[in-house]
């Protein structure tokens, strides 16, 4: 199999795309001055591309050597509603927004495969669709690209992503078989009580009272209700309720988000929790609607796709770069949604530098070192290269 590596000129060119990038963040669904300068690197280098929804591009690769499989690799573009304190030369322009969970370098790293897959493309059977994809970071997005047929016509076989991850060293791949992020949902809980004065407690219905044995019966549902070995979360974030210190309050609201890293947990969940509110409301004379807003999808990953990525990135980088992730994060990602419905991998790559202060992902002061480019292009290439140049896992 040829190795392609990144050359000079084109690393120097990935530090120029992302800097800018990261100078010039847009929020969720706001990604358009994003989208025109993906499609100006594009125009550039004289690659095609097919805009999708109102801020989403994707470019297919079509390999000269005849039919194969057709791999998909996302990127999301979005950045997030954080003022920036990292003090870099190519810092926000935005004042409150920042690309501080690495969406630039997952934009960037894209760029670059698809510059490299493109110029290679005699090398290749099948198909490559590269997706940039807006909007990750709120609900919808990749379920709204899949409904507007980004996995069709032809028809993707497998997904891939990646994320840049501070938590492994720098150039380093995590390896994770299964679930890798969890699943989140966002519930709100309206207690209806009977509102009265509290010098007459017996002649009201205390919503507040209600929602106390509600907050206290929640964790049940993860000690006594779900598998002790796998991770559940669910967590309220938020109270509202009570007017006055003398007053029954006649209405509380609880909000918060459950999380589960398998798909059959995640639906028990929201029946255990409307249930459980339910039930303790209408215990002491009140009524409890329960709304539940499902939201990202758990990230599981396919076995045969991420050992292709395993065994790429120890080729690639060697083994003492390959890390199997031991669990997987409690946060999430919606690329699950593609994960649903095409098998899949997703995969961290660390970002970490022993010299310098590690911030954690939708922190102000995040950041990494432009190093990590190069590697993360030459990664997704040597995976798409082991799949399909001429005939790819076959040969």
């Amino acid at each position: 199999m040829k190795h392609v590596r990144v050359s000079l000129e084109l690393e120097a060119k990935l530090v120029s795309i992302r800097q800018h990038l990261h100078k010039h963040p847009e929020l969720s669904f706001q990604e358009f001055q994003t989208q025109q300068f993906i499609i100006s690197i594009l125009n550039e280098w004289s690659i095609p591309f097919k805009r999708i929804g109102e801020t989403g591009v994707f470019v297919d690769i079509v390999g000269e050597h005849g039919e194969g499989p057709h791999i998909g690799i996302r990127a999301d573009i979005d950045a997030l509603p954080i003022q920036e304190k990292t003090e870099l030369s190519f810092a926000s322009v935005y004042p409150g927004v920042m690309h501080a969970c690495g969406h630039d370098g997952h934009t960037t790293i894209l760029l670059g495969t698809i510059y490299q897959l493109y110029h290679n493309r005699s090398l290749l059977s099948g198909r490559v669709r590269c997706v940039f994809q807006p909007g990750e970071e709120v609900d919808g997005a990749a379920h709204q690209l899949i409904q507007l047929g980004v996995l069709e016509n032809p028809k993707v076989d497998e997904m891939l992503a990646l994320h840049l991850w501070p938590h492994l060293p720098h150039g380093t791949v995590g390896i994770k078989y299964g679930a890798i992020t969890a699943s989140c949902d966002d519930f709100r809980i309206e207690i209806k009580g009977k509102g009265g004065h509290s010098a007459r407690p017996h002649q009201g219905v205390d919503a507040i009272m209600i929602g106390g044995h509600i907050l206290q019966a929640i964790p049940t549902l993860v000690t006594k209700t779900t598998n002790p070995v796998e991770p559940v979360v669910i967590h309220v974030g938020k109270i509202y309720g009570g007017a006055a210190s003398n007053v029954v309050a006649d209405t509380v609201l609880l909000e918060g988000t459950t999380r589960a890293v398998t798909r059959e947990t995640r639906a028990t969940l929201k029946h255990q929790l409307t249930e459980l509110s339910e039930r303790i409301t209408e215990a002491f004379g009140g009524k409890a609607y329960v709304f539940y807003e499902e939201s990202h999808p758990p990230v599981i990953n396919d076995e045969s796709v991420t050992k292709v990525v395993e065994e790429s990135a120890r080729k690639l980088l060697g083994d003492e770069q390959v890390v199997m992730l031991k669990e997987p994060s409690m946060g999430a990602d919606d690329f699950g949604a593609f994960a649903e419905v095409v098998p899949s991998t997703y995969f961290r790559l660390g970002t970490a530098l022993s010299h310098q202060p590690v911030y954690d992902l939708h922190h102000p002061q995040f950041t990494f070192d432009d190093s990590i480019l190069s590697i993360g292009v030459d990664l997704f290439t040597s995976i798409v290269l082991k799949t399909l140049q001429k005939g790819g896992k076959s040969q």
